[in-house]
């Protein structure tokens, strides 16, 4: 009953698969070779081939069992290939299966190591290696079909061929809510492709989370070094290690690219820097995580990358430098400028702010700066490039590099010096020493060249000042735009050697003027070669006094020496100009203070014309030592003006005599005062003496005379006793009385200024004019006439009268 309900269906034949290129079935494969078809499309297919697509039945929908034995045994093979489906992440599962063959052999959830694609790799080579032939040889089949079939018929699609045409389509089945898919963790490949495709940040996080399942794996502890080969724990940390130096052989190859510019890519753009600031931040929340001795420590290998590359920016823009070590600082200026402008700019916005991106940097090419200088200090370097060196370190790099850039930014707020000071003060020294060997040797090779001119007849212009101010002024003109305490230095070294040249041009003046040759030179040669010879004085004088300001306390002794040296060539050269004047101008002297005198101004006019004539010559002298020959001329004028005066030339018996003398006296100091104001003579002090002279001589009575030779004795402390008795002898006032007041004055002034210095050389007057001693004639007793000298010696003499009631009148 049951049978006869449900009919037998007929039996369904299976399909019988041969193998291809063998007569027999039964016949062993072993040593037999599969027949391979011709390549040629237009040929017929074998018996062999037409039997087998015979035997060959077809599926319901009419699709031949080979053609899907084909399709399945590709399908298999499919999970090998690892490319990507949209929507689905590599390794996950797709139906229920599992898309590879590790797949199948490895449990869900368990992350492919990089032995496992080590696996792959080779497997894919050698599959792909098959396929490329094959697909080869099927485009060259298909090339020559398509010439006779013509365009390509429309297939069937997979639904006509399952539903008979006519038939309506079943309803699809209703859509089951797929389960929640597990996120699978990416593999130590997949990982390292993110990491080359600079997506840092996320290769990061992946990285961290396969170091996590390795400390998971191996009980929780600190991570440390690679396992044994063979246990899990160790491969899984070698990969670890492995990803951490692909990781950061990217970031500091990031590092390099966004200093050297933008790029042409986003690899060196300012997401690419956000990812790497995104990274370090990580890292360091991690080594928080992880402990001290377990710490990374990605931040400091961070600062430490962009030194490297700050080293690397800086040595490749110094070498091509033109100009020596100058242009190499100067390209390092520049270098270092547009670097800090790009990070302030572009590359440290993209960072972090927590990380103080800028200082880092800013550190960086400091230090890697630092290097630099410290590597050309340690060479031996010429004086030129010792001075640049040192004026870059001192000046240029914090005006110029540090002072445009934000120090704010810095989280320390202060960098160290690019040189230590051991290292500064040895180039400094270096300089010092340098300076004094060449400045010696160059004065004095400039002195012997001028020397050698000095007694030639040829007038020319002597530049040895000039010379000398330039060379040294090279020196203490750069020496304080360096530092102020290298500036005192370099001045007492040029002031010493200045020294040393001021004493040797002193000897070669004097040997000079001792010279008899020198006498054979027109006067007017001559007299040029002296002027030549003083005018050194002013600026060398000027650079002396320059120098010691300049210089420490203790170059006073050098400025004193010099000082002393540029006195002496001084009055040497005026001497001889004045002696040489004056012997012109003594024919004229002799005339004074005679009878012819007191009628005629002769002698006087003769005086005035040759001085005013010479003054002429005199004027191509500098303004400070024309000044002080000036002064000269007018005080040796009036000594030798007043000196036949004091030689009693002329005896002033009655007081018409005297008044003509006086009145003569007054008109000559009136036309030689005239003279030297306009001659610029500054010696004004010299004015007076002549006029008191005549006073003295032109007075009767006695307390006048007094008053004046109290005034005289005031203005000129020169002049002593025996010149006030020589004026009163002038004026026939022999009176004993009357001399000793009068006299008694000058002795108490020079009692009261005994203990006072002698007046200077150029405020000396009387003490150049001498004094013939009178003839000792005494107004006394008959009888102490006729006792001898010794006799009179032993006389009770009377005392002067106490000084003191005659002080007050004196100075009054």
């Amino acid at each position: 009953m049951v049978r006869s309900l449900f009919p037998r269906s007929p039996p369904v034949k299976m399909p019988i698969l041969k193998s291809l290129g063998l007569a027999d079935s039964k016949m062993s494969r072993a040593g037999t070779l599969p027949l391979r078809s011709s390549r040629n499309p237009f040929e017929e297919a074998s018996g062999l081939e037409e039997e087998e697509a015979g035997e060959l039945e077809t599926l319901p929908n009419g699709t031949s069992c080979r053609r899907r034995a084909t399709l399945e045994k590709l399908a298999g093979l499919a999970p090998f290939r690892l490319g990507r489906t949209p929507g689905r992440r590599a390794g996950s599962p797709g139906d229920g299966q599992p898309r590879s063959f590790l797949g199948r052999v490895l449990t869900p959830g368990i992350r492919r190591s990089s032995a496992d694609f080590g696996l792959l790799a080779r497997l894919q080579g050698t599959r792909a290696q098959g396929d490329e032939e094959a697909a080869g040889e099927a485009a060259r089949r298909l090339a020559f079909l398509r010439l006779g079939r013509g365009p390509k018929p429309r297939r069937a699609s997979l639904a006509e061929r399952v539903v008979p045409a006519g038939e309506a389509a079943p309803e699809p089945p209703p859509k089951v809510p797929e389960p929640p898919k597990i996120k699978e963790p990416l593999s130590v490949l997949e990982i390292l492709s993110l990491i080359q495709q600079r997506e840092l940040a996320r290769a990061d996080e992946h990285i961290l989370e396969l170091e996590a399942e390795e400390l998971a794996s191996s009980g929780g502890g600190a991570p440390g070094p690679p396992k044994a080969e063979g246990a899990g724990g160790g491969r899984r940390a070698r990969d670890v290690a492995l990803l951490y130096e692909a990781l950061q052989r990217e970031l500091w190859a990031l590092v390099r690219e966004t200093l050297a510019g933008p790029g042409p890519g986003a690899g060196a753009g300012p997401g690419a820097v956000a990812q790497l600031g995104q990274v370090l931040v990580q890292e360091e929340a991690a080594d928080g995580r992880r402990g001290p001795e377990a710490a990374r420590k990605l931040r400091a290998r961070w600062a430490e990358a962009v030194a490297r590359a700050a080293r690397e920016r800086l040595e490749a823009a110094a070498p091509g430098a033109p100009g020596g070590l100058a242009g190499q600082l100067e390209a390092l200026r520049g270098r270092l400028l547009e670097d800090m402008g790009v990070v302030r700019g572009r590359l440290a916005p993209s960072y972090p702010a927590g990380l103080g991106a800028f200082g880092v940097y800013l550190r960086g090419y400091h230090g890697a700066l630092a290097e630099w200088i410290g590597a050309a200090a340690r060479r031996r370097l010429p004086l030129a490039d010792r001075y640049a060196l040192l004026h870059w370190h001192n000046q240029v790099y914090p005006r110029e590099v540090l002072g445009l850039v934000d120090m704010v930014a810095l989280e320390n707020g202060e960098l160290e010096p690019l040189l230590s000071p051991g290292t500064l003060r040895g180039l400094e020294d270096e300089c010092v020493t340098d300076v004094k060997a060449q400045t010696r040797a160059a004065l004095l090779r400039v002195l012997q060249e001028d020397a050698g001119h000095w007694a030639g007849a040829e007038d020319r212009c002597s530049s040895l000042a000039q010379d000398v101010c330039e060379l040294l002024e090279e020196h203490t003109e750069r020496a304080p735009r360096i530092s102020q305490e290298f500036g005192e230095r370099m001045a007492h070294c040029c002031l010493g050697g200045l020294a040393e040249f001021l004493q040797s041009f002193q000897q070669r003046v004097e040997r000079f003027h001792e010279n008899p040759g020198v006498r054979e030179l027109l006067p007017d040669t001559y007299i040029s070669r002296t002027i030549s010879l003083v005018n050194c004085g002013p600026p060398l004088r000027a650079l002396a006094e320059r120098l010691a300001r300049v210089g420490p306390p203790e170059s006073e002794p050098a400025r004193e020496a010099a000082a002393s040296a540029l006195d002496r060539v001084t009055r040497l050269c005026h001497r001889i100009l004045t002696d040489l004047l004056f012997q012109e101008l003594q024919p004229h002297f002799s005339k004074l203070m005679r009878r012819k005198w007191l009628s005629s101004s002769e002698a006087l006019d003769g005086i005035v014309g040759t001085l005013g004539a010479k003054a002429l010559a005199l004027r191509r002298m500098q303004d400070e030592p024309y000044q002080e020959l000036v002064a000269e001329l007018h005080r040796r004028a009036l000594v030798e003006y007043v000196r036949p005066l004091f030689r009693g030339r002329l005896r002033c018996g009655s007081a018409r005599t005297r008044s003509r003398v006086a009145g003569r006296l007054r008109e000559d100091a009136a036309q030689l005062q005239r003279l030297f104001r306009r001659l610029e003579s500054q010696a004004s002090w010299l004015d007076a003496v002549v006029p008191r002279l005549a006073e003295v001589l032109h007075l009767e009575d006695t307390p006048s005379i007094q008053m004046e030779v109290g005034m005289l004795v005031r203005d000129y402390p020169d002049i002593r006793r025996k010149h006030v008795a020589a004026l009163l002898d002038i004026r026939g006032l022999h009176h004993t009385v009357a001399r000793h007041e009068i006299l008694a004055v000058a002795r108490d002034l020079e009692l009261s200024e005994g203990g006072t210095l002698s007046p200077p050389r150029d405020r000396a007057f009387f003490a150049d004019i001498p004094v013939p001693r009178p003839p000792f004639c005494l107004s006394l007793p008959l009888f102490l006439g006729r006792l001898s000298l010794s006799r009179l010696a032993c006389l009770p003499w009377p005392r002067p009268p106490s000084p003191s009631p005659s002080r007050p009148r004196a100075q009054h």
